[in-house]
């Protein structure tokens, strides 16, 4: 889609990683209680892990230690390929390839990426958010044609325009640099969300971590919105989407009782990508009307 910037709407998005753009092999190794009474070690996927993180009577993490169980997760020092980059290029192999079908959300990304919409990325995950975007830097060298390429880069110079930032000596790599450092790329399990927020998951659970997070993403969004060049005399929305059930819930309440009153002219939407049987996820209208293009 091309970018009219006098018409445009201002649409923004927040997505959660596994399992919603990517089926990422990554793993998670716990305990699991046997028949005869033992514990045994086990991995799960990232979606079975949705399931079973909260029975605690039949799975715990490694010797009471969560680190272990999310070993996978995490950035190991000395490396520069982290674990996240070899299985964000895992799992898009056989997608380019049309060998397995996409995640839920993964049109809805891509279409954000080439309307060059602002956009938020919320996990679990324990990575810098520095190895977070280069895994969304190889999704748009790998998913996007040359053609949409090319469209993503008028759709931001159009809103660099609009924003009063163009400068015609930027070239196209400047362009896309600018872009995705507007971007938010948050791990609630990270070191920098921790020193930032402290340990919010362990403490209170994920899903306020990823409140937490949402609503950082909402203020920075405002906060560029405010700027006395900026015509905000438009619709602003935001759609959240997630595979984990639990977070849907937890996050359709607190924008239904905070953030949508703190926020009353903006519209926001949730959609929930966990359900298998509704490949493109069920969409919880949360106050107004927004359509991810699911």
């Amino acid at each position: 889609m091309h970018i009219n910037p006098q018409t445009v709407e201002f649409r923004y998005y927040i997505f959660d990683w596994d399992n919603n753009i990517l089926h990422m092999p990554t793993r998670i190794h716990l305990e699991r209680l046997q028949e005869d009474g033992t514990w045994g070690d086990t991995t799960v996927s990232t979606s079975m892990f949705a399931i079973v993180r909260n029975d605690t009577e039949n799975y715990r993490p490694p010797k009471g230690d969560w680190e272990l169980a999310f070993q996978e997760f995490r950035d190991l020092e000395g490396l520069t390929d982290q674990q996240f980059l070899t299985d964000t290029h895992a799992a898009l192999k056989p997608v380019i390839e049309g060998k397995s079908n996409p995640a839920p959300s993964f049109a809805a990304f891509r279409k954000a990426l080439i309307e060059g919409r602002l956009f938020a990325i919320v996990t679990a995950r324990g990575h810098h958010s520095h190895t977070i975007r280069q895994g969304v830097e190889y999704f748009i060298e790998q998913v996007l044609t040359d053609a949409e390429r090319d469209l993503m880069m008028e759709n931001l110079i159009a809103y660099l325009k609009l924003f009063g930032e163009h400068d015609s000596g930027m070239s196209n790599k400047q362009i896309l640099t600018n872009y995705l450092a507007l971007n938010r790329y948050i791990g609630i399990t990270s070191e920098q969300f921790i020193h930032r927020h402290g340990d919010i998951t362990r403490t209170l659970g994920q899903e306020e971590a990823k409140q937490v997070a949402i609503r950082d993403f909402v203020q920075h969004v405002i906060r560029i919105l405010q700027k006395p060049e900026v015509p905000i005399n438009r619709p602003i929305s935001f759609g959240f989407s997630d595979d984990d059930s639990h977070n849907v819930e937890a996050v359709h309440a607190y924008i239904a009782e905070e953030l949508a009153k703190e926020f009353p002219d903006i519209r926001f939407v949730v959609y929930d990508t966990s359900d298998p049987n509704v490949p493109e996820g069920r969409k919880i209208v949360v106050q107004g009307q927004l359509d991810l293009g699911l």
